[in-house]
């Protein structure tokens, strides 16, 4: 694996105002100064977490998906985000990966959250994502998904792992904070990956505050960048595949997982 260098948008998002959060995320993009393999926005980028699809959800050819595509092809960069899609009658909370060429591929959240209503409006996905950035497989996942170990679990078959990189992005209450950092920490020690958990800050239109907590860590959990709390701000880091490499060869915990079938 070629060393992969990830950039992590934490900022706040406008309640159900799209074209006001694509100008924004337009200005953070043009900001960034170096050269990522992947850029990062949270959960929800262009609306905030919301559960009004009949305002809010869009189609896979709409504007937002227009302006992945347009600001992956600017920066040569794998550009992750979630954003509300309809299709075929059906709402999802949609994870796309938009790649320089204009190719996207992409995964529907599976653990809606119960605690609002997105379990009852949206239709959950069944099927697990893993794309691969300069040699590094990734698999992304959305928010609630982090309290489900069984979900984000890697394997190991025949000398290879399912994937190098855990991306989590999230919309996740700061009353909740301690959850987040503990359970990123514990992804990357279990599944021997490194870890990016990107979350918004500021209130959403529920009243609810998001202190971010974003972070990039390294396969022993610790961080390797983490960004402030409750503050705007564009955060990188470079990840090693050398380390990754030399960290799996002389510990190797993934010979000793359990085996198992996730049934959908």
């Amino acid at each position: 694996m070629n060393d992969l260098t990830i950039t992590l948008i934490q900022t706040n998002l406008f309640w159900e105002e799209a074209a006001r959060n694509l100008k924004h995320f337009d200005q953070l993009i043009s900001g960034i100064s170096t050269s990522p393999d992947l850029i990062l926005l949270p959960e929800m980028f262009n609306t905030g977490f919301s559960i009004n699809p009949q305002k809010c959800a869009e189609t896979m050819t709409g504007p937002s998906m227009a302006f992945l595509k347009e600001n992956a092809r600017e920066k040569q960069a794998v550009i992750m985000a979630t954003l509300l899609i309809e299709e075929n009658q059906f709402y999802y909370n949609r994870l796309v990966a938009v790649f320089p060429d204009g190719t996207t591929q992409h995964y529907d959240k599976r653990h809606l959250f119960r605690l609002s209503e997105e379990y009852k409006i949206f239709k959950g996905g069944k099927d697990p994502l893993i794309i691969e950035v300069k040699g590094w497989k990734i698999r992304p996942l959305i928010c609630y998904d982090l309290r489900f170990p069984v979900w984000s679990k890697n394997s190991y078959v025949k000398g290879e792992y399912a994937y190098d990189l855990l991306v989590y992005l999230a919309n996740w209450p700061n009353n909740r904070s301690n959850v987040w950092k503990t359970l990123l920490s514990a992804r990357a020690m279990e599944n021997q990956a490194c870890v990016a958990g990107l979350n918004r800050v500021g209130d959403d239109g529920f009243g609810t505050f998001h202190s971010g907590d974003s972070s990039v860590l390294d396969a022993k959990g610790q961080p390797l960048v983490a960004a402030t709390p409750s503050k705007e701000e564009v955060i990188s880091a470079t990840l090693s595949g050398a380390d990754l490499s030399l960290f799996r060869e002389s510990f190797t915990l993934g010979l000793d997982w359990d085996k198992f079938t996730i049934h959908h």
